[in-house]
């Protein structure tokens, strides 16, 4: 049975896919959860996730923005970017305390991302929630 971090994983690798260039990615998300085994109240919780980073994606981007040190959004690497938009309209727009957010995202950076990808979004994310 699909876990609401393994719901947020399919989120990230769909956002991941959308930021590559496929815009109609949105046409294809329940099939894609059906192939990951996000089923029932997971698959609401990822589709809502998912309409809900993509209806905001403006802010979302720019809270990212305001708070990259150094960096050049366009140059973050797809996946930090994704997990970033992830967690950033979570601590944004969700209900469940920043904390738990921030250590759900490192975790998924910690699967996908490089060695140096989880301290960077633990920062930026930490910022953004301080922010709020």
């Amino acid at each position: 049975m699909a876990t609401r971090h393994h719901a947020r994983m399919a989120v990230v690798s769909l956002l991941y896919a959308y930021d590559l260039g496929n815009g109609n990615i949105a046409e294809h998300t329940s099939e894609i959860l059906e192939e990951k085994k996000i089923r029932n109240k997971q698959k609401d919780f990822a589709l809502g996730l998912y309409d809900g980073v993509m209806q905001n994606l403006q802010k979302i981007d720019e809270a990212i923005k305001k708070h990259l040190k150094d960096w050049d959004f366009e140059r973050l690497g797809t996946i930090e970017r994704a997990t970033l938009r992830l967690a950033g309209y979570e601590i944004l727009f969700g209900d469940l305390d920043s904390a738990v957010v921030i250590n759900e995202a490192v975790e998924i950076t910690k699967s996908f991302g490089t060695e140096q990808s989880p301290k960077f979004i633990n920062g930026v994310l930490d910022a953004i929630s301080k922010d709020k």
